[in-house]
């Protein structure tokens, strides 16, 4: 078998990461490829084929393979050979409306991108209430299947601690330090501007960031992939630029706390238990002109929404409270995201996709073989 990953357009990360990483681990008889962008292919593993992404020679690993694995649109014109599968695993819960549901968009891309979804033949979906809005935005006819994220094993495993310590050593994070990890996502109008315009807005106050709460924290800035190589970061800053490390989850581990906006982080993040701020300085607008949403999250959202930078920094100093206040909020919002999330969605989507395999007792308690969730909720 002929085995083709994509995550993000190039990256060694997420869940086709994770899923190769098991069948690997299950020694299943396949050749394993994956697409590399320039900017990221020196993060792979050694030992790794490789194609870059977007060549003459993607293509022809794409039309070969048996089966293709991405958490992405893979935005490319290539035909997929019969008999082949597409697996689709999706990066996310969606706060922000995708595709067919966004408010805006440029001329073509939507209908470009719907090319993709043709080819897909099963896609994930990481909870119950976010079936039915993948399939309505992306106008997908076949099987969805609720899995969890494979790539948010990792955050439930026996090892999370050790690869905690070991990330942050990594990272250059001190004992005692307070890791705080800031995850905004792109604003479609400051990308999508033309060429030579601004994409990406800093709006924390560094200086009142460093004032306040002295070098016992260190912010951790992780830009959305669509930006994530657009920022320079200033040296001596309290910044430390994570934007090109390999997977976001083992920051998810190094982290003592979120401070995200409207990005799909929020909902992983959660299952760590740890607590989360909500930088929403300009919510009005990306809410109800740039993309909308697909639930409110002043109602729901397991921590507070603050609107200028001063008010972040000072609750990011006053944690303890801010978990006392919400830790109910905190419940409900994993219980209605991250009722998968228990460490065996990448056994659960293995089962799907090698059904010869013999299911896992965690499988066959959770969703039964086969399972599609395409009926409405």
């Amino acid at each position: 078998m002929n085995i083709v990953y994509v995550a993000f357009r190039g990256h060694f990360s997420d869940s086709p990461r994770a899923l190769y990483e098991a069948l690997l681990e299950r020694g299943v008889d396949a050749t394993h490829t994956w697409l590399a962008a320039e900017h990221t292919a020196a993060t792979f593993p050694a030992g790794i084929d490789t194609v870059p992404f977007g060549s003459a020679e993607c293509i022809a690993t794409l039309e070969a393979a048996d089966l293709v694995i991405s958490n992405d649109h893979i935005p490319l014109d290539w035909e997929k050979k019969p008999g082949a599968t597409y697996v689709q695993t999706w990066h996310g819960t969606m706060l922000k409306r995708i595709h067919n549901d966004v408010l805006w968009a440029p001329e073509g891309r939507l209908a470009y991108l719907d090319q993709d979804i043709a080819r897909w033949d099963l896609l994930l979906s990481p909870n119950a209430v976010t079936t039915e809005r993948l399939r309505k935005a992306f106008g997908f006819t076949g099987p969805i299947h609720e899995t969890g994220l494979p790539r948010n094993d990792l955050l439930s495993s026996p090892e999370r601690e050790e690869l905690r310590a070991k990330v942050r050593a990594d990272l250059g994070i001190e004992p005692g330090q307070t890791a705080v990890l800031y995850t905004p996502t792109w604003r479609d109008n400051l990308v999508f501007a033309g060429a030579g315009s601004q994409d990406f807005e800093f709006a924390i106050d560094l200086e009142d960031f460093s004032a306040r709460l002295g070098g016992d924290h260190v912010l951790l800035l992780r830009l959305h992939n669509m930006v994530m190589d657009r920022l320079e970061i200033v040296e001596g800053s309290a910044v430390h630029d994570v934007c090109s490390h390999p997977d976001i989850r083992d920051l998810y581990l190094a982290a003592d706390l979120m401070v995200t906006d409207y990005s799909s982080t929020m909902f992983d993040f959660a299952i760590t238990g740890r607590p989360l701020l909500f930088y929403t300085y300009d919510l009005e607008s990306y809410r109800d002109e740039l993309r909308g949403f697909y639930f409110d999250l002043e109602d729901v959202a397991p921590g507070p929404l603050v609107r200028d930078s001063r008010e972040l920094v000072t609750a990011i100093a006053d944690l303890d409270s801010i978990r006392s206040e919400y830790a109910e909020r905190y419940a409900r919002f994993q219980e209605t995201f991250c009722h998968l999330e228990d460490g065996s969605a990448t056994e659960r989507v293995l089962d799907l996709i090698l059904p010869a395999a013999p299911a896992s007792a965690q499988t066959t308690s959770n969703i039964p073989e086969g399972d599609d969730v395409s009926a409405d909720r």
